[in-house]
C-alpha cells in the first residue's frame, strides 16, 4: 500500500480517491507517521428506501381522496353560504 505526504495528497487528491475508489487504498501521513488510511466504501453510497408493511393488503385509497370533506374545508374558512 502507498503512503503520501499532506501536500502530495492534496495536490493530487482527485487523482488518488478515483485510485482509492477502484481498489487501491493509500495512506496519508505527516512527518513521515501515518495519519488515516482511505478506502473505497462497499457499499451504495445512496440505498434505496425501505417500504413499511405496516397497512393492512386490504387497505385502498379512494378516487375522490383529494376532494373528500371539501365542503367541510370550505366552511371552516369561509363560513357556512
Amino acid at each position: 500500500m502507498k503512503a503520501v505526504n499532506i501536500h502530495e495528497a492534496k495536490t493530487h487528491l482527485s487523482r488518488l480517491v478515483e485510485e482509492a475508489a477502484k481498489g487501491e487504498p493509500f495512506i496519508i501521513a505527516k512527518a513521515g507517521r501515518a495519519m488515516v488510511k482511505v478506502v473505497p466504501i462497499n457499499e451504495p453510497v445512496v440505498k434505496t428506501p425501505q417500504r413499511f408493511d405496516f397497512l393492512p393488503a386490504d387497505f385502498t385509497v379512494p378516487d375522490n381522496f383529494d376532494r373528500l370533506y371539501e365542503d367541510e374545508i370550505a366552511e371552516m374558512f369561509y363560513g357556512k353560504e
